[in-house]
Formats: structure tokens, C-alpha cells, sequence
């Protein structure tokens, strides 16, 4: 199947992700709500996160230029500084810009 990359392809493209996008995540909390979360449940979809967290910055941080990696470094500071995400994620994004500005 293939789509061409017209305006109207590209917004068709669009349509399809964001209604499967749509689907997989109310389907989710669907499907959990028939679910009892017990102890295990719960440490599983905690395990989740992580791994998946670790499984895209892992990558980035041993193939990723100089601002890659002082946003990664900021971030991680900043977070075990603050324990707050946003300022983290904020001061990281800076840290990146300031990087690739000043190469």
C-alpha cells in the first residue's frame, strides 16, 4: 500500500496516526478498566516506563553530538537537584540551544 505524498496524501497520512493513535490509547485505558491493577500489575507497568525511558536516552547519549549530550547532563543534574521534571527538561533544552549556538 502506498500513498502519495500530495497534500491530501500527507493529510490522509495524518488522519491514519492520529486515529490509531486515538484507538491504542483509549483501547488502553479501555482494556485497564476491566483490569484489577495488583502489586504486580502495578510493577510491571512501572518497569515499563523506565525501560522505555532508558531504551531512547541510552542511544542518544553514546551517538549524540555535544548539545545532546549536555542536555542529558543538565537534565540529570537538574533533576537530582530538584527532583521537579519540567524545570529539568527546561534547563536541558537551554543547555542544548546554548551548546549548538556557541559550536
Amino acid at each position: 500500500m502506498t500513498i502519495e505524498t500530495t497534500a491530501a496524501g500527507t493529510l490522509a497520512l495524518i488522519a491514519i496516526m492520529t486515529a490509531v493513535t486515538i484507538a491504542t490509547r483509549f483501547g488502553g485505558v479501555f482494556i485497564m478498566s476491566y483490569l484489577r491493577i495488583s502489586p504486580r500489575v502495578e510493577s510491571f507497568i512501572n518497569t515499563m516506563a523506565s525501560s522505555v525511558l532508558i531504551a531512547i536516552v541510552v542511544p542518544m547519549a553514546f551517538a549524540g553530538d555535544a548539545g545532546a549530550l549536555a542536555a542529558l547532563s543538565v537534565t540529570a543534574i537538574m533533576m537530582l537537584a530538584l527532583k521537579k521534571p519540567l524545570p529539568a527538561i527546561a534547563a536541558g533544552i537551554a543547555a542544548a540551544g546554548l551548546v549548538r549556538y556557541l559550536m
